[in-house]
């Protein structure tokens, strides 16, 4: 069995088990038929060093394909990056429940039963900001209950669930983004007629926890990424 050849680079064990995957691909294409329905090991006839390599079954590979010689080797690795995607999955199910549930009451007084600030631009901003946020944060929600409802085996480590993972953080950054910028614009509606200026404070509020998440977050996303739609083993 080809020993495990993982980079320094690939964080977590659930795209570890991804990068095995790929390898494992990489080297079934490449393999003969026989190599890919393999249930024997290698041994050399030392009697006869003019023969060449021949196969020999071993008991405990008796029966087995190579793939489940492949799955059987790693289940500690299976097990691991299943619960890494658990836990991942849970935490952010909670943020993006979370942000779904927060409800902004539409700012202004009334004035004969209609809003004093229902035709300003920054209304508008703050409506479709709520809407893209909701909508956000429920797609995100459904990718991550789609990964703690999966089965787990090995071969959804290559695509299925990497890909729900990228499009859950996907849309739970889109949430938090519009999030604040509806809080933002809450915030203008109240206080621009008091001060003028407010906008700038404000657009600060809103900017510098986007710029700091993506700081922190960005670095890993894009690895993620990258070892699920552009590995570094399939580069030229």
């Amino acid at each position: 069995m080809v020993p495990r050849i993982l980079p320094a680079d690939v964080s977590g064990a659930a795209f570890l088990m991804q990068r095995e995957l790929q390898w494992f691909e990489v080297l079934e294409d490449k393999s003969p038929p026989l190599i890919k329905s393999l249930k024997f090991e290698v041994k050399e006839d030392k009697s006869s060093p003019s023969k060449s390599l021949e196969l020999k079954e071993t008991k405990e590979r008796s029966g087995k394909t190579y793939w489940g010689v492949f799955v059987e080797q790693r289940k500690d690795l299976v097990k691991e990056a299943g619960q890494w995607m658990k836990e991942t999955s849970s935490s952010c199910s909670v943020i993006s429940t979370l942000i779904f549930t927060v409800a902004f009451t539409i700012p202004g007084s009334n004035d004969r039963g209609n809003l004093v600030f229902l035709k300003g631009d920054s209304f508008l901003v703050f409506t479709v900001a709520n809407a893209l946020s909701l909508f956000s944060s429920v797609t995100a929600t459904s990718m991550f209950l789609a990964i703690l409802t999966s089965r787990y085996a090995a071969e959804d480590f290559l695509h299925s669930l990497p890909r729900k993972m990228i499009l859950g953080l996907t849309f739970l950054f889109l949430s938090f983004v519009f999030i604040l910028v509806a809080f933002g614009s809450a915030l203008v509606i109240v206080l621009s007629e008091r001060w003028k200026w407010i906008y700038i404070p404000i657009t600060l509020l809103v900017v510098i926890p986007v710029i700091l998440s993506a700081i922190l977050k960005l670095p890993l996303y894009v690895e993620m990424v990258e070892s699920t739609y552009w590995p570094r083993l399939f580069r030229p």
